[in-house]
């Protein structure tokens, strides 16, 4: 077996977009991950099936794993003849060790390879509005550590050189040092009115920024009870934070969201809730296969053959036309066999799903469930007709129910099932924690799965555990599952939208946002 290769990655600064194109091919083409708590939990995600976790930071009972351990770690996977990812936070060559790690694996003779991060140094200040340098205010900057006893910080910084430098100082992991750091640059001829910024958590969910000057700085921090990990920035440049700050000023900063639809469609929701500002945070409840089987694909076979037959196509979700489609790949039938169906779509995503494979919907309820889309076609129904309903396993037999009260024959196929998803066990302690300020539910099955999933990971009482999270849920029958569940529903749109969810969890939160 020969040797493996080792990808020393920058994972940025916390916001798992932040990472390069490059990083992100490291780490799905991996089979081995070794991080810490500063790289994004989201970025490992994107993990290829059966890649191994190795986690080498801060637990509760034990210290960050010493460096020579991690390094040794990084050798024995790689002599295994293993592709290792080394996901470290910020930039690996910026006080991240990368160096140390790189000789280590030069001395055994393995290939390595370093992926440049975004430094936390430049893009937290950015994400807090400061720039660290500026044409009217600084014209360089510095990167210096601060997470060293005050003896060691004396020999490793030259404090007059240091302090005299013209532009902006930028200390990385130095807040319990912040004392002695304003002291030695007051002492060395910084103005004690210096401007001062601690961003804590920077660029993510939990960002918090802290302003005073070198005088008033310590007392400050401790105050607030500041704690690590923060970049520290000290110079002319803090002042224009007033001026230049956005991150902290979109609609759902701080804000924590546990995403509950299937993977497949997470992604949409996950979007709108970052263009706001919020940390989406994916944990699906539930995922959408095709149905396994013989008796099941002849069903659907059989029911897809006798297209001609259908005088209604009536589609009550995305996932039912994509689905559908799929079907349709896998038994060679042209979709212009349904022609003299009329196509019914039960809200305008469903319709937009619709339109993109050519089918324009004839009817479009006011009201996006199954009642709303039934009132709407009432005017076009005749007994003696035919209804296609290409739906999921557990769609509600209500649609089809008064179908047939219409007379009206409704043929059902499930095109798909839906099946609680695996994994996602870490996310209790988030919940516990108080780390997720509010969780979403699209459908009565993403509910219903997702109390599933928590007892599946050893919560006695799932409502208990929520109680504390909002619940936001996509509409009323959605909302009559989470009562049913025990959960109290905190935001309802007025429509069953996506987009209707987003702007009413905006709208709940503006009130309970960070300061």
């Amino acid at each position: 077996m020969g040797k493996g290769k080792v990808y020393l990655v920058g994972a940025g600064p916390g916001d798992p977009k932040l990472i390069t194109l490059r990083g992100l091919e490291c780490i799905r083409t991996c089979d081995v991950i070794v991080y810490d708590r500063l790289a994004s939990p989201r970025l490992l995600a994107h993990l290829k099936p059966g890649a191994e976790r190795i986690y080498v930071g801060k637990l509760p009972d034990r210290h960050t794993m010493k460096q020579e351990e991690i390094n040794r770690i990084l050798i024995e996977h790689a002599l295994e003849g293993k592709i290792v990812t080394r996901l470290k936070g910020g930039d690996p060559m910026v006080f991240g060790r990368g160096g140390e790690e790189a000789e280590a694996l030069r001395r055994e003779g393995i290939e390595f390879e370093i992926v440049p991060g975004v430094t936390s140094a430049i893009a937290v200040p950015a994400y807090a509005g400061i720039p660290v340098t500026h044409r009217d205010l600084a014209s360089s900057v510095s990167i210096i550590t601060g997470h060293e006893n005050p003896e060691k910080l004396d020999e490793l910084i030259r404090w007059d050189r240091v302090t005299n430098a013209a532009g902006t100082l930028v200390f990385l992991m130095g807040v319990a040092r912040i004392g002695h750091i304003a002291r030695q640059l007051i002492a060395h001829g910084r103005p004690p009115d210096t401007k001062v910024a601690l961003i804590r958590w920077g660029t993510t969910a939990d960002q918090r920024t802290l302003v005073g000057t070198l005088a008033d700085i310590e007392e400050k921090v401790k105050a607030a009870r500041f704690e690590p990990p923060a970049v520290i920035v000290v110079g002319e440049v803090v002042g224009k934070r007033e001026q230049l700050m956005w991150y902290e000023r979109r609609p759902l900063f701080g804000a924590r969201v546990l995403v509950t639809r299937a993977r497949a469609q997470a992604g949409t929701l996950s979007q709108k809730i970052e263009e706001l500002g919020g940390e989406p945070v994916e944990f699906p409840a539930i995922e959408t296969r095709m149905p396994a089987g013989e008796a099941a694909a002849s069903a659907i076979g059989e029911a897809l053959r006798a297209a001609e037959s259908y005088d209604h196509l009536i589609f009550t979700s995305v996932n039912g036309v994509h689905y559908f489609l799929e079907w349709l790949r896998r038994f060679g039938l042209d979709i212009r066999r349904f022609h003299r169906a009329r196509v019914a779509a039960v809200g305008p995503k469903t319709a937009e799903a619709l339109r993109g494979i050519g089918l324009v919907p004839a009817e479009l309820p006011e009201k996006y469930h199954a009642e709303g889309l039934l009132e709407s076609m009432r005017d076009h129904v005749r007994p003696g007709e035919r209804a296609l309903l290409p739906r999921g396993d557990l769609a509600r037999k209500s649609l089809p129910e008064a179908l047939r009260a219409l007379g009206v024959e409704p043929v059902e196929i499930a095109v798909y099932e839906t099946v609680p998803a695996a994994g996602g066990e870490d996310i209790v302690d988030l919940l516990r924690g108080g780390g997720i300020h509010i969780v979403t539910f699209t459908s009565a099955s993403t509910v219903r799965h997702l109390i599933g999933r928590l007892q599946a990971a050893g919560v006695e009482h799932p409502a208990g555990l929520l109680a504390g999270t909002a619940v936001a849920s996509i509409g009323p029958l959605t909302s009559a599952a989470a009562r049913e569940a025990g959960l109290e529903v905190a935001i309802e749109p007025p429509e069953s939208t996506i987009d209707a969810l987003v702007a009413a969890i905006a709208a709940y939160w503006a009130d309970r946002r960070p300061v």
